[in-house]
C-alpha cells in the first residue's frame, strides 16, 4: 500500500508499505481523509523525540472498516476514531479522563498512523459516522474535538458565562479556527484571533467574521480579556497570554510548540488567574463532536484544503512555508486532486 513515511527533518515521501497487521479486538480501516496537525508539523521539523523518522504520520482520520476483529464494529462501518489508544483501567480512565490515560499509546506516534491507504486500530477507539456526515467533514473531529474539550475547561473556570465577555484566541490554526468558529456559535460576539499568516488571516475574517490582529502592526490590549486561549504553546504566545488576561480572568493553555518558558507568575497570583492546562480529549468529547459536525455548528468548511495522498510532500512543505491559506489540509489516499 501507499503511506506517505516521515524520512528526516523536513521531509515525508510516498513509500510503499506493507498492508497492516490485525490484532484480536481491532479492525483495519480504509482510509478516505486524514488531517495534517500541528504536532505531524512539529514531528516534520525533527522537534518531536517521540516520533521518529521512518513512522508513517497522521492521527486525524476518517473511513470505513474494511476487517473487523470486534463484534462491536462491521465491516462497512463509516468511523473516525480516538487516535489515542488507553487502557480503560488505570483511575484516570475509570474517571471518565482517557485523556490522561497512564498507559496510552497512539497512532502517527506510537504505531503506523492515518497518511496511508490503510490502517488498524483497535475497535474500542471508533466512532460510527452518521450517514448525513461527509467523510471529509469526519477527519475534522479530532482537533474539533480539541477544541470543544479546552471550551468545556474554559467555562468551568469562568466565574461568568463565556458569551458574556471577551475573549482572545492566539494562533489561527485548525484548533483555533474551530474554537473560533465554536465560540460565535456559542454567542461569543467580542473574539478577536490572533495570526501573523495574512493568507490565514483572511481566512479567518471570511469564514469566522470575528476581528484578526497581525501584532507585528496591531498590539493587543493589555489586562483586557477574560479568556485568552493559547493554540500555539510558544514563549511568545504565553507570554502574550498573560499581557492581555485580564484580572480574574482565564488562561488555557492548548499548544506545544515550545516545552519550557517562563510565565508571569506575579501577575497569575495578584490577578488571580486561572492558568488551565487543556490536553487532547475523550472519547465523549469526540461523540458529542461528531454531533456537532452534524449539526453544521462549525459552517460548511470551505477553509479546508483537500489534496491527495501522493502530494503530501508538498502539503508539508506549503505548511511549513506558510503558503497555503487553509488552516487544515486533508490528504485523500486513493484521489487524483
Amino acid at each position: 500500500m501507499h503511506a506517505l513515511v516521515y524520512t528526516q527533518p523536513n521531509e515525508v515521501r510516498l513509500q510503499d508499505r506493507p498492508y497492516p497487521e490485525m490484532a484480536d479486538g481491532e479492525v483495519i480501516i480504509k482510509i478516505e481523509a486524514a488531517g495534517i496537525c500541528g504536532s505531524d508539523m512539529h514531528a516534520y521539523h525533527g522537534h518531536d523525540p517521540r516520533r521518529n523518522p521512518g513512522l508513517v504520520l497522521g492521527h486525524e482520520f476518517a473511513g470505513t472498516v474494511i476487517e473487523s476483529r470486534d463484534t462491536s464494529i462491521a465491516v462497512g462501518d463509516r468511523v473516525s476514531g480516538n487516535p489515542s489508544i488507553t487502557c480503560g483501567v488505570c483511575d484516570n480512565c475509570l474517571q471518565g479522563r482517557s485523556n490522561l490515560c497512564s498507559d496510552r499509546t497512539m497512532v502517527g506516534m506510537t504505531r503506523p498512523g492515518a497518511f496511508a491507504e490503510f490502517m488498524s486500530i483497535p475497535a474500542a477507539s471508533l466512532i460510527k459516522l452518521p450517514g448525513e456526515l461527509a467523510t471529509d467533514a469526519a477527519a475534522l473531529t479530532e482537533p474539533a474535538a480539541t477544541a470543544l474539550h479546552a471550551i468545556n475547561l474554559a467555562q468551568r473556570a469562568l466565574y461568568r458565562p463565556v458569551q458574556e465577555g471577551r475573549v482572545l484566541i492566539l494562533g489561527g490554526g485548525a484548533i483555533g479556527m474551530l474554537a473560533a468558529l465554536l465560540l460565535t456559535h456559542y454567542g461569543v460576539d467580542r473574539l478577536a484571533v490572533v495570526e501573523l499568516n495574512a493568507k490565514r488571516s483572511q481566512s479567518i475574517r471570511d469564514h469566522v467574521g470575528c476581528e484578526v490582529l497581525d501584532t507585528t502592526k496591531t498590539a493587543v490590549t493589555a489586562s483586557a480579556y477574560d479568556l485568552v486561549l493559547d493554540c500555539v504553546g510558544a514563549a511568545a504566545t504565553r507570554k502574550a497570554a498573560f499581557f492581555a488576561v485580564k484580572p480574574g480572568g482565564a488562561i488555557v493553555h492548548i499548544g506545544l510548540q515550545d516545552w519550557a518558558s517562563e510565565i508571569d507568575m506575579r501577575k497569575l497570583t495578584l490577578g488571580e488567574i486561572t492558568l488551565v492546562g487543556a490536553f487532547i480529549y475523550t472519547l465523549a468529547d469526540m461523540r458529542a463532536t461528531v454531533d456537532l459536525l452534524r449539526q453544521g455548528v462549525f459552517g460548511d468548511l470551505a477553509w479546508v484544503e483537500k489534496r491527495s495522498l501522493a502530494d503530501g510532500p508538498a502539503a508539508f512543505s506549503d505548511l511549513h512555508h506558510g503558503r497555503t491559506a487553509a488552516a487544515k489540509v486533508l490528504l485523500k489516499p486513493g484521489s487524483t486532486e
